[in-house]
């Protein structure tokens, strides 16, 4: 074995680490996975920039998916390639999914006092804030850019659609090309190579679509339970606009519909799936296990996210591209002035006006800010700290 693959294995096995801890610790939703992603892969381990970040960003909220999900597979493919990209994702979602399968076993034989899940909310509503302010500092710098971020978080917030966000980001995208080229000079993402050709990736495209395409031919021809579930989680994966919350009522109406699991089941299943670290894609793995088992819920959590995977690592290189070109700068300086609106705007509605309910919320959650910021706790003990405060107050 070479040097160069065994420090390739390092790098791979590092990327499996640190999203495996992020998979630990990530409470609150897809917003708040991003200000965790923000906090440890930008400020901390600085394996890529704000724009960059914020690129990956605007791209996940442009495609079809697991946003969160999407951004950490991104990441992973900038830092290591595809298998980067892959064991970002297995760390990132492998603890929510073994979570969700231990539940759905043992759900019924059991009583979980859910109070302590405030707490977490808490957490996420401090961690999204200090992430909303590190990008601000970076990605507004000027009244226009504000005018954008302004915009795009009052459209938000009054439009509430599943289409909104990619409505908000075409539209900065084309403000951005028009009145902000000079302020876009920097050649910051310049030096990034992604190690993955655009060949590889117009064949993941393609793959993709054969997929959507195929699967409910397949399925409607040959009456074969696995193809079947397979075709509708991966529909389900596919089709899924606006957040990870949109897949819940997808999945209702593939599996509660259809009979493969009772309206109970599945309701259960939801609760616990926002009380669990990771990604709402994982809600699959529940029902899976319960349709299918172990085998069931491995098939489902693939199926799910695969059409997640396919896109991110098909579009990737061609977005970074047109985010190096110098006469499309002012679109990017546009799009990324829109992802902090749009952070924003999910900041107040959900991740607000569902956790806070009182004063004692607002003090509570001002005190982790100030942990967060003043003394640089690192989220996880944060996410303990959460839990601590859940358990003794509520």
């Amino acid at each position: 074995m070479t040097w160069k693959v065994v420090e390739e294995l390092r790098n791979i096995l590092e990327i499996f680490v640190v999203s495996f801890k992020l998979g630990c610790t990530s409470f609150g939703g897809p917003t708040a996975h991003l200000g965790y992603f923000q906090n440890e892969y930008v400020q901390n381990r600085q394996w890529l920039t704000d724009k960059e970040y914020s690129n990956l960003v605007a791209l996940s909220q442009f495609l079809p998916g697991p946003a969160s999900s999407q951004v950490g597979m991104g990441i992973g493919l900038l830092r290591g390639g595809l298998l980067g990209s892959i064991a970002s994702f297995i760390g990132f979602t492998l603890p929510s999914v073994l979570l969700l399968m231990v539940f759905a076993y043992f759900y019924a034989h059991t009583e979980m006092e859910m109070e302590w899940i405030h707490g977490l909310k808490l957490v996420a509503v401090a961690i999204v804030a200090q992430a909303i302010w590190d990008m601000s500092k970076k990605l507004i710098p000027s009244l226009r850019h504000f005018l954008i971020t302004l915009l795009a978080l009052s459209v938000l917030l009054f439009w509430m659609n599943p289409f909104a966000q990619m409505v908000v980001i075409i539209v900065a995208a084309l403000v951005g090309m028009k009145f902000l080229k000079e302020s876009t000079a920097n050649k910051e993402s310049a030096g990034i190579i992604l190690p993955i050709s655009k060949t590889t990736a117009t064949l993941l495209l393609l793959l993709f679509v054969i997929l959507l395409i195929g699967l409910p031919v397949a399925s409607s021809l040959f009456q074969f339970e696995w193809l079947t579930i397979i075709e509708k989680f991966y529909i389900s994966g596919a089709l899924v606009f606006g957040g990870g919350h949109v897949v819940f009522p997808l999945l209702e109406t593939q599996f509660v519909q259809s009979g493969l699991i009772s309206p109970s089941d599945f309701i259960t299943g939801y609760g616990v799936t926002q009380a669990v670290p990771g990604p709402l894609f994982t809600f699959a793995s529940y029902i899976g296990m319960l349709i299918g088992g172990i085998p069931g819920a491995i098939v489902a959590t693939i199926a799910i996210f695969l059409p997640a995977f396919l896109l991110i690592v098909g579009v990737l290189p061609f977005w970074m591209t047109i985010s190096r070109v110098a006469r499309l700068k002012g679109m990017m300086a546009g799009v990324n002035a829109a992802v902090v609106g749009i952070l924003a705007a999910a900041f107040i509605h959900p991740i607000v006006t569902q956790s806070i309910q009182g004063g004692m919320d607002i003090l509570i959650a001002i005190g982790l800010l100030v942990l967060l910021i003043r003394w640089k706790i690192q989220p996880y003990l944060l996410v303990i700290v959460g839990i601590g405060v859940g358990v003794i107050f509520y």
